[in-house]
């Protein structure tokens, strides 16, 4: 139940029926980027500006990469000079996975017991249809300062390149503040962790089985790597400590490629190993990699196998003030819905805001309907309770912030 809130005014009406009923459609289709079955984000990216047009917007639909839309609108309040919002979701989700591990259909999209279920609902087209009925509620409410941007963008699961192609926009520019509408359990994110994909490719000499004293041996020295790697970790532990909402920094290898199943009997000349970093604030990645390069090269310089590296992505950490005035209107709005004290959280993992802050310099904020954990699971659902409540919270953000006056913090 909605509380008054003698600052905000009336509550913002949301049609309730029609957010969820949106939710559903968005999660019947499938839009998984998968080139082999010819599936990626255009169904729901035109079913997003289709509901956008209906509203009387004028949606900007930009292919990023074929098949792959993003889609933005851009409303002006009509009430004069003010901070310009941006709420911002994505249209892709990620595989099913195997079908078995399902207890139902995953694009289903029913509602049992409370709650909608299938791929995607929680991460994050539950989000998407709340950002968006949001704002149809400031909009519908009657004139206001600045502008609202509401942005579905494609390949967040993926490199992100809609967030990308979004911040090299002139309109990124302008904008003041955004809303990221992931999943985050009613969790307000200021702070993100950063994300660092590095490769090392170990090099050495082939050889037969038979005779190892001709190779130059990359598995040894790979694995004296990752075993170093963990004691890095503790190191980055003792120095840093353990953050608050994020935790602790996290160096894990994820893959390990050497040899041949077919050719035992044969020492690689190569071996490559792969690290998933995850950081806190405070952690410079670029020493951070230097340390690793140099930590790779010393590992194989008693056998002569030499190393390299490789960044294959750089995601910085985020962390936006939570006296920016976008976050303590989220607070507050929050607060006057829910009548809960607000709760602040981190993003483990990156998100498009991640991009939008570090190419655009957008101060980003995370919050939106859905289990924190549920992300990528099987049996995937969001409560609908929280997909309203949430657009309820966005509308009355919106409202606080755009007529604030001051989008600085």
């Amino acid at each position: 139940m909605d509380r008054a809130d003698p600052v905000a005014g009336d509550p913002l009406a949301i049609d309730e029926e029609a957010v969820v009923a949106f939710t559903q459609d968005l999660v019947r289709l499938r839009s998984v980027h998968d080139p082999a079955a010819g599936t990626a984000e255009a169904p729901v990216a035109q079913l997003v500006a289709q509901r956008m047009r209906e509203f009387g917007w004028t949606p900007e639909v930009t292919e990023v990469a074929p098949g792959r839309p993003n889609v933005v609108a851009v409303i002006d309040g009509g009430g004069g000079p003010g901070p310009t919002l941006m709420f911002e979701g994505h249209t892709d989700v990620v595989t099913e996975g195997e079908l078995d591990a399902w207890s139902f259909d995953p694009y289903a999209a029913d509602i049992v017991d409370g709650r909608l279920r299938g791929r995607g609902s929680a991460d994050m087209k539950a989000g998407v249809a709340a950002m968006m009925y949001a704002a149809k509620a400031v909009v519908d409410h009657g004139p206001f300062p600045g502008r609202l941007v509401v942005a579905a963008l494609v390949d967040e699961e993926g490199l992100m390149l809609g967030a990308k192609a979004f911040a090299a926009t002139p309109l990124a520019a302008k904008v003041d503040g955004a809303i990221c509408c992931e999943p985050e359990a009613g969790e307000i994110c200021a702070v993100s962790k950063g994300a660092v994909r590095l490769q090392v490719e170990f090099e050495g000499a082939m050889a037969h089985g038979a005779m190892p004293q001709h190779a130059r041996n990359p598995l040894p020295v790979a694995a004296e790597f990752v075993r170093a790697v963990a004691h890095l970790e503790t190191d980055l532990l003792e120095r840093h400590g353990v953050h608050e909402h994020l935790g602790e920094n996290y160096l894990t290898p994820t893959v390990l490629l050497a040899g041949d199943t077919d050719q035992i009997n044969v020492i690689p000349a190569r071996a490559v190993v792969c690290l998933d970093i995850r950081t806190v604030p405070g952690v410079n990645h670029r020493d951070l990699v230097n340390r690793l390069d140099r930590l790779a090269s010393r590992c194989g310089e008693a056998t002569g196998v030499t190393a390299s590296s490789e960044v294959v992505d750089d995601r910085p950490a985020v962390e936006t003030p939570v006296s920016h005035p976008m976050i303590v209107a989220l607070v507050a709005a929050h607060e006057a819905v829910t009548g809960q004290v607000a709760v602040y959280g981190g993003v483990p993992g990156a998100t498009d805001g991640t991009i939008l802050t570090r190419d655009a310099g957008i101060p980003t904020v995370v919050y939106g309907p859905g289990g924190k954990w549920i992300a990528h699971q099987a049996d995937e659902f969001v409560e609908v309770a929280e997909i309203i409540s949430a657009a309820r919270v966005y509308a009355e953000a919106a409202r606080r912030f755009l007529t604030s006056g001051d989008p600085t913090p």
